[in-house]
C-alpha cells in the first residue's frame, strides 16, 4: 500500500479548507496508508486578527492528525521535513490557496528533497485578492512540485502561466455533504430557524447568500436586485449569513438605500459547523452573484443539501452548474439578471426538477472521484 502525507488545515481550525483537508483524508484512507500534519501555528495573530479555531462541534476532527508545523519557524519547519522523510512516503499532499504560505512550503520542499514526490490542491492558484508579488511568490512554491489538481479551466490555465509543463488533473470541488448532521426537512429547518433568530412565520420564498462576506462576492449586486425580485415575487426573504470584515456598515447602509431592511436579514459572524445545516436546510436556493471566483466551496456545500444555486459565469462556477439543470447562469455585476433568474425559479417552479438534476450529477462530486485523479497521477509515475 502506497504512503501518502496530507498537510494541511483541519479541526479546529476554521473553514472550507479545514473541511475539504479533513475529508479528503477519509476519502484516501480507503485506499491508501495516509498520516496527516497540520499546522501548531497557521497564522501569527497580527495578520488575522480574528479567532482561528472553533471548538464548538467536532465533526470535522481527525483523531491521528499532528499538529506540527510552524508556518513562520523556518528551524520548526525543516524539523517537521526530517520526520516526513522518515515516514518514507510515495507522495505528499499540500493545499494551496495562499502565498502566505509561500515561504513555508519553500524550506518544506527544499527540506524534504526532489526524491519525494510532491503534489499541490490548488484551491485557487492566484488569491482572490490580489497583491504585489503574489505571483512571484505562487511560482517559487509551484514550479518545484511534480503534480497538481485543480478544481476548474481557470485555475488550469492560471496553473500553466508559471509551470507551462505542469503535470495535474482537473476534478470538480466535491461535495461537502458531512454537514447533514440532522437529515432535516425544509419545515424542521425553519422551525429551528425561527428558534435562532426569533422571527416568526419562516413559510415564504427563502434565498440564501453563505460564507465571509468579502467584495469579490458581489453581494451588493445581489442587495441592489432585491427590490426588484420583492416587487415582482411578493414575500421573499434574503438570508445573507457570514462574517463581515471592516465594510459591514458599507452593507448595512447598502440595503437601507435601496429599502430592503424588511426583505434582507443579516446573520454576522462565523456559522459553527453543527448550524450550516439549519440555514442550508430552510433556503429554496443558494445565490453567489460573485464578481471573480475559481471555484467555490459554497456550491458544494448547497449540492450536500440538495439545493440549486444561482452563479456568476466567472472562474470556474459554470464548470459546476448546469444552466437550466442545477441553478442558473448569469453574467456577473448584473443585479437585473440575478433578479430574472430568481423570479423565474418560483413563478416557473423549478426546485423539484433542479433537485433531481443535482441528484443525478452527485457522483461527478465525490471524493471518490478526486481519489481517482490521485490515483492517475500516481500512475502516470
Amino acid at each position: 500500500m502506497k504512503k501518502i502525507v496530507l498537510i494541511g488545515p483541519v479541526y479546529p481550525y476554521k473553514g472550507g479548507i479545514a473541511h475539504y483537508t479533513s475529508l479528503m483524508y477519509r476519502a484516501l484512507s480507503k485506499k491508501y496508508d495516509v498520516e496527516l500534519i497540520s499546522y501548531k501555528m497557521q497564522y501569527p495573530g497580527f495578520l488575522f486578527r480574528k479567532e482561528q479555531k472553533d471548538y464548538r462541534n467536532d465533526m470535522f476532527r481527525i483523531k491521528e492528525a499532528q499538529f506540527l508545523i510552524h508556518t513562520a519557524n523556518p528551524l520548526n519547519i525543516i524539523s517537521t521535513a526530517r520526520k516526513i522523510k522518515k515516514m518514507h512516503p510515495d507522495l505528499v499532499i499540500m493545499q494551496w490557496w495562499h502565498p502566505y504560505f509561500a515561504p513555508c512550503y519553500h524550506i518544506l520542499e527544499t527540506a524534504l528533497g526532489r526524491k519525494i514526490k510532491k503534489l499541490f490542491v490548488c484551491h485557487n492558484v492566484f488569491p482572490h485578492e490580489r497583491f504585489p508579488m503574489d505571483r512571484l511568490l505562487t511560482k517559487m512554491v509551484l514550479k518545484k512540485a511534480d503534480y497538481f489538481l485543480v478544481h476548474s479551466q481557470s485555475d488550469g490555465a492560471d496553473l500553466r502561466t508559471i509551470k507551462p509543463d505542469a503535470r495535474y488533473r482537473q476534478n470538480p470541488h466535491p461535495t461537502y455533504n458531512a454537514f447533514q448532521i440532522r437529515n432535516m426537512t425544509k419545515a424542521q429547518a425553519r422551525a429551528e430557524l425561527e428558534r435562532l433568530s426569533g422571527k416568526k412565520d419562516r413559510s415564504g420564498k427563502l434565498l440564501l447568500f453563505f460564507g465571509f462576506v468579502r467584495e469579490y462576492k458581489g453581494l451588493k449586486h445581489l442587495i441592489q436586485a432585491m427590490p426588484d425580485i420583492r416587487e415582482r415575487l411578493g414575500g421573499v426573504t434574503l438570508l445573507v449569513v457570514g462574517a463581515f470584515g471592516s465594510d459591514k456598515e458599507d452593507y448595512l447602509h447598502l440595503i437601507e438605500q435601496n429599502h430592503v431592511q424588511d426583505c434582507i436579514e443579516v446573520i454576522d459572524g462565523y456559522t459553527p459547523d453543527n448550524e450550516v445545516e439549519v440555514y442550508f436546510s430552510a433556503c429554496d436556493m443558494v445565490v453567489l452573484p460573485y464578481e471573480s471566483a475559481t471555484q467555490s466551496g459554497i456550491v458544494q456545500i448547497a449540492y450536500g443539501f440538495q439545493k440549486p444555486v444561482i452563479v456568476t459565469n466567472v472562474g470556474g462556477l459554470p464548470d459546476v452548474v448546469t444552466d437550466n439543470g442545477t441553478g442558473y447562469i448569469v453574467e456577473p455585476r448584473n443585479p437585473r439578471q440575478l433578479a430574472d433568474a430568481v423570479v423565474r425559479f418560483y413563478q416557473e417552479d423549478m426546485e423539484e426538477a433542479f433537485v433531481e438534476k443535482v441528484k443525478k450529477e452527485a457522483d461527478r462530486f465525490s471524493w471518490d472521484r478526486l481519489t481517482e485523479k490521485v490515483e492517475e497521477l500516481l500512475r502516470d509515475e
